[in-house]
């Protein structure tokens, strides 16, 4: 399974984002709701009926059927329109906000499958060396030129590298599983490796600051804005008062002849009143600006930590890959060679090989580390989790 087969799946089954999908529809029926006419009111009415005396029976009832409704003004119904289509915007966005996060845990998790499958392998390749020098101690020992104890420590670290690579293969069995709970399914499947066999590319920080812009917490403070902007215009059009209308036609029983009725009811005070609104809405302008200077501040900080994480990694690894790591190998070369030629002992040689896997196991740390923060960058920055260009190769062995 490749890293992006892995996010098609989440995107395709996790359930935050269905969530997000069955609210994105909510939202689409409010802006429908939003978008309405007001309504057309059908009413019938009977006077000077079921009194008393003249007016005890119908005889001298009149009834009036009338049709109402209220006339909008200051732009209401585009105002409605604006704040729902607002909602609609800041819904998408946060539903990228989640995806960008659940990708991102994706991809730590995957990357603890890479991590440990490489260790698996590190430990198989000590493994390996431990059964030569094994093998070689046996024949010193055949030979009357070593005690029986140095074949038996040999064979103890035998051991000790083949439980090693046992716990790797256990705890990489067990990382498949935690990265298969991301979209429910079952662990039956082969990661494709590599990914820790080169180093990610460090980027400028001062670039990654300006893509920092790009980071949807601080892009849904932008579509906050315009949310409360469109309440802000709402607010305002409701200062307008709204002509409540009436017409219809009165049945005159006395001559039975019809009359046309009609009426206009226009509210007073509709502009103080609104005062409030608009003020509750400009203080609420106000606090997100002052929300999302925070906010900017702290994502700043993240940054910049996770860029100088992946920095120091990166150098880190490459001198492991440059200088330290080929020296330990020559070095263990040499000491084979010299350990069955009788001029080196068992604890020099198994001293070296020993130094030799713990720098390979602090370079696959290095490389996890800048993996990770690269990770963390392409999260803050809102850029594309898939796998980035490298620049250093692997790590022989």
């Amino acid at each position: 399974m490749r890293l992006d087969a892995a996010f098609a799946r989440v995107i395709a089954h996790h359930p935050e984002l269905a969530v997000l999908e069955v609210r994105a529809a909510g939202l689409a029926a409010e802006r429908e709701r939003a978008a309405q006419q007001p309504t057309l009111n059908v009413g019938a009415s009977i006077e000077n009926a079921l009194g008393s005396g003249a007016a005890a029976t119908f005889d001298g009832a009149e009834m009036t059927l009338s049709l109402s409704s209220v006339f909008e003004r200051g732009g209401k119904r585009a105002a409605r329109i604006a704040v729902a289509e607002r909602r609609i915007d800041a819904s998408a966005l946060l539903r990228e906000a989640k995806q960008i996060d659940l990708l991102a845990e994706v991809a730590r998790r995957y990357l603890d499958v890479v991590a440990a499958h490489t260790q698996a392998g590190i430990a198989g390749d000590d493994l390996k060396r431990r059964e030569q020098t094994e093998a070689a101690a046996e024949q010193r020992v055949a030979a009357g030129g070593a005690p029986i104890s140095v074949q038996l420590a040999a064979r103890a670290a035998k051991q000790r590298a083949a439980g090693e690579r046992a716990r790797a293969m256990r705890a990489e069995a067990t990382a498949k599983r935690k990265l298969a709970l991301m979209w429910a399914g079952d662990a039956d499947f082969e990661i494709i490796n590599g990914q820790l066999a080169s180093l990610p590319a460090v980027a400028d920080l001062d670039e990654l600051m300006r893509l920092l812009e790009r980071n949807p917490e601080l892009r849904v403070f932008a579509h906050e804005s315009r949310v409360h902007e469109a309440r802000l215009q709402l607010a305002r059009s409701n200062r307008v008062s709204d002509i409540e209308w009436q017409v219809g036609v009165r049945r005159l029983q006395a001559g039975s002849d019809w009359a046309l009725v009609g009426s206009v009811t226009l509210p007073l005070g509709a502009g103080s009143r609104g005062r409030p609104d608009i003020d509750a809405v400009n203080s609420e302008i106000d606090a997100i600006t002052f929300e999302r200077d925070g906010t900017q501040r702290t994502l700043a900080a993240a940054l910049t930590e996770a860029w100088g994480q992946m920095d120091a990694a990166v150098a880190t690894a490459r001198m492991l890959d440059e200088a330290l790591i080929p020296t330990l190998i020559e070095a263990e070369q040499s000491a084979e060679g010299a350990y069955r030629r009788g001029a080196l002992t068992y604890l020099e040689w198994a001293q070296l090989q020993d130094e030799t896997t713990q720098a390979r196991r602090e370079r696959l740390a290095a490389s996890l580390d800048a993996h990770r923060a690269l990770i963390e960058l392409q999260r803050l920055t809102g850029t594309s989790l898939a796998p980035s260009a490298t620049t250093t190769q692997e790590t022989p062995r």
